[in-house]
């Protein structure tokens, strides 16, 4: 969690009310938006992407892509200027986390930025509703576990708890400190660092009679930057983890296919020796 982040509390409750107000408009001037496909910068719908849903989720979304170039629905009217200026604070606020990343990293502070290319960095906004359940003892899920496409996610919630992340074998609610961002990594961050970072494997659960919002920014690579590790993250022996790939590549991929945890990275996961051993006796596609 990050707190002290210079991101003011009424920003946050404004670009909160103003999805209130779009999920709450006709069907009508909403559906134009609903046959978006998963590479379309504007996109409202249900689940995680309701043509390849493996697993019904009880969630309403908006997904607008906000830069190098900024989209938004033209309805409320109040939502261009308020996203707008959310995407420019929380923007600077994830590039900063990136050279503090660096820097733990033993690397300049600007090494990841440079690796890529973050001056014309992607950043998406998404905004989720999930639903009350309509029974108290009903635990639906309102997204399903899996870890985030980019490089670094910030996400707050409306006071009701709902996000649960992967430790240790185990599923935990994750509590927020008050005024606080949780902060989670993405499969982005995993490849460049080659694993010394993980892409946190989360998932949204819904249950009770409240209903739960929650708000995104997500910021990746530049669309065009091959993602592969840092050479100064492959010197202890082991070698490459990963391959590279460019990141619109893995991106629309990632978000065309069903939701699986992490089988994403796996892709472009380099099988080492040792690991091959393991999958003797098995099929060719092991």
């Amino acid at each position: 969690m990050v707190t002290n982040h210079g991101v003011p509390e009424a920003l946050r409750e404004a670009i909160m009310d103003a999805c209130k107000e779009l999920f709450r408009l006709p069907l009508e001037e909403k559906k134009g938006y609903m046959r978006a496909k998963p590479m379309d910068p504007i996109r409202i719908g249900t689940g995680f992407y309701s043509v390849v849903d493996a697993v019904p989720c009880r969630r309403d979304y908006l997904k607008m892509f906000s830069h190098p170039e900024f989209h938004c629905p033209e309805k409320p009217p109040k939502l261009r200027e308020i996203a707008t200026e959310y995407a420019t604070c929380t923007r600077a606020l994830l590039l900063e986390l990136t050279k503090a990343i660096s820097e733990s990293l033993g690397l300049a502070g600007g090494r990841l930025s440079e690796a890529l290319n973050l001056e014309s960095c992607f950043q998406i906004l998404v905004g989720n509703h999930y639903p009350a359940c309509s029974r108290p003892d009903e635990q639906a899920m309102g997204l399903s576990a899996h870890s985030d496409h980019g490089l670094l996610t910030l996400l707050f919630q409306n006071g009701v708890d709902g996000l649960q992340v992967k430790h240790d074998g185990e599923w935990l609610l994750a509590k927020p400190l008050p005024g606080s961002f949780f902060v989670i990594a993405g499969d982005q961050l995993e490849i460049v660092t080659n694993g010394r970072y993980k892409g946190v494997l989360h998932r949204a659960v819904v249950g009770g009679e409240q209903s739960r919002m929650s708000f995104v920014s997500l910021v990746g690579p530049c669309m065009d930057t091959v993602v592969e590790p840092l050479p100064e993250m492959a010197a202890d022996g082991r070698g490459l983890e990963f391959r590279g790939i460019r990141y619109r590549d893995y991106m629309e991929m990632q978000q065309s296919n069903s939701i699986n945890e992490k089988t994403a990275l796996d892709i472009v996961r380099v099988m080492h020796q040792g690991d091959m051993l393991t999958c003797q006796g098995g099929s060719a596609s092991t």
